[in-house]
C-alpha cells in the first residue's frame, strides 16, 4: 500500500501505548464525531422532513443505516485488529468519513445520501472501535470512558443548541460539512493511537486472559444495560404525556435531564481513580432502578423530574465504571470490539421491546418493568464477570 509524505508522518511515530493528553484528546474527540449525527438526531430529523420532505419512515431508515453501519464496523475489525497497523486503520478511516460527509453535503437523491450515510458510519464506527480499545488499555479506564462519555454528550448539546439557526441559514449540508471540518482538523491526532493494542499495567507482563464465561456475562451486561436505558429513554416523553404533561413542562425537563448526564460524566470523570469501584457501580445500578419504579404510575410534573434527571444522571456516571470492569477482561482489544457491536445492538432492540410493549398494553408500567428487570440482569451479569471464576481455565 502506497503512503504519501504526510501519511508516513503520520504512522511512523512509535509504538506502545504511552497515556498522555493526546491520546485522551484523541480517544475524546473521534468519539464524539463518528456518530455525531445520532448525537444530534432531532434536530437533523427534523430538517430532513422539513427541506427534503422526507417521510418518517424514510427519515428512521437513514438513522437505522447510521446506527447499524456502526454496529457492523466491529465485523471487519475482528479481522484487522491483530494484523493492520492501528494508525493506517485510523488514517484510511478518517479518510472515507471526510469524504462521505462531503458526498453527503453534496447530493440530492435519497438513495445516495443512504448509501454515502452508511459509508460514514462505517467509519465512524472503526474509529469508534479504536477508542474503545485504546481506552481499555489505559492505566485508568473508568476515567478515560468518562470523558469518551462526556465528549459525546457535549457534542450532542452543542449540535441541538447551533443547528437550527444553521440549517436556517445553509441547509442540511451544513451539518455534513461541520463533521468533515473537524475531522480533517482531527488528522494530527492519529499518530497518538497505538500501532497495536497494548495494555498498560503496573508490570511488563501481559495480563492472564478471562475465562469465556467471564467474558460473556460481560458482553451480556452491556447488552441489557442498554437495551435499559434506551427503552426507558426513547419513550420517557411519552410516559411524561400520558401521565397529563405538557409538552412545554417535558421539554423543559429533558433539558435539565441533559445537564444532569453531562454532570454524572464530569462526576465519573473526577471520581475514576484507580480505588475499588463497588460503591459507586452498585450505587450507580441502584438509583437507576429506582429512577425507573419512579416513573411506574403515570408520575406528576415533580416525580417526573426527578426520575427523569436521576436517570440521565445515573446512567451517564455507571456507564464509564461498567465499561471499566469489561475493559480489565480484554487481554487483546477484542472483546472491547464486540462491546461496539453489543452498544448499538441494545440500542436497536430496546426501542423496539419498548414499543412492543407500549402497543400491547394500556400503560407504560410493562415497559417500565421489563427495562427494571434488564437493568437488575446487567447488574447480576457485571458482578458474575467481574467476580466469578477468577480461578478457573481461562480461554482466549
Amino acid at each position: 500500500m502506497s503512503s504519501t509524505p504526510v501519511a508516513e508522518k503520520l504512522l511512523s511515530q512509535p509504538s506502545g501505548l504511552v497515556f498522555t493528553a493526546r491520546l485522551l484528546a484523541a480517544i475524546v474527540i473521534f468519539a464524539a464525531v463518528a456518530p455525531g449525527i445520532l448525537m444530534t438526531a432531532p434536530a437533523v430529523a427534523a430538517q430532513l422532513a422539513s427541506e427534503w420532505q422526507l417521510t418518517p419512515a424514510e427519515i428512521g431508515y437513514l438513522f437505522s443505516a447510521e446506527l447499524g453501519a456502526m454496529s457492523l464496523a466491529t465485523l471487519p475489525a475482528w479481522w484487522w485488529m491483530s494484523r493492520l497497523n492501528w494508525r493506517r486503520v485510523a488514517l484510511c478511516a478518517c479518510a472515507v468519513f471526510l469524504v462521505a460527509n462531503l458526498v453527503s453535503a453534496a447530493v440530492s437523491q435519497y438513495e445516495t445520501l443512504l448509501i454515502a450515510r452508511f459509508i460514514a458510519s462505517l467509519a465512524g464506527g472503526t474509529l469508534m472501535i479504536l477508542c474503545i480499545s485504546c481506552a481499555a488499555g489505559t492505566a485508568n479506564p473508568s476515567r478515560v470512558y468518562a470523558f469518551w462519555v462526556l465528549g459525546q454528550l457535549l457534542l450532542g448539546m452543542v449540535g441541538l443548541l447551533v443547528l437550527p439557526a444553521l440549517f436556517a441559514s445553509f441547509g442540511l449540508k451544513v451539518v455534513y460539512l461541520i463533521l468533515a471540518a473537524i475531522m480533517l482538523c482531527c488528522l494530527p491526532l492519529v499518530p497518538a493511537f497505538p500501532q497495536r493494542f497494548q495494555p498498560m499495567s503496573a508490570s511488563s507482563r501481559q495480563p492472564p486472559a478471562a475465562a469465556p464465561r467471564r467474558k460473556l456475562c460481560a458482553v451480556l451486561a452491556i447488552l441489557t444495560f442498554y437495551i435499559s436505558l434506551s427503552a426507558v429513554w426513547t419513550f420517557i416523553g411519552t410516559i411524561g404525556s400520558a401521565a397529563g404533561l405538557t409538552a412545554a413542562q417535558i421539554g423543559m425537563v429533558l433539558a435539565a435531564a441533559t445537564v444532569c448526564g453531562i454532570i454524572g460524566a464530569g462526576g465519573a470523570a473526577l471520581r475514576g481513580t484507580r480505588r475499588p469501584d463497588r460503591i459507586p457501580v452498585w450505587l450507580g445500578y441502584g438509583l437507576l432502578i429506582l429512577s425507573i419504579v419512579l416513573l411506574v404510575s403515570h408520575p406528576l410534573l415533580m416525580r417526573f423530574a426527578l426520575a427523569a434527571l436521576l436517570f440521565k444522571f445515573t446512567w451517564t456516571f455507571v456507564l464509564p465504571f461498567i465499561l471499566a470492569r469489561v475493559a480489565g477482561l480484554d487481554n487483546n482489544g477484542r472483546l472491547m470490539n464486540s462491546i461496539n457491536l453489543v452498544i448499538g445492538g441494545g440500542m436497536a432492540a430496546g426501542p423496539a421491546l419498548a414499543g412492543a410493549l407500549l402497543q400491547r398494553f394500556s400503560s407504560a408500567d410493562a415497559l417500565l418493568a421489563a427495562a427494571g428487570g434488564c437493568a437488575l440482569i446487567s447488574a447480576g451479569l457485571i458482578l458474575a464477570a467481574s467476580s466469578a471464576g477468577k480461578s478457573e481455565p481461562t480461554g482466549g
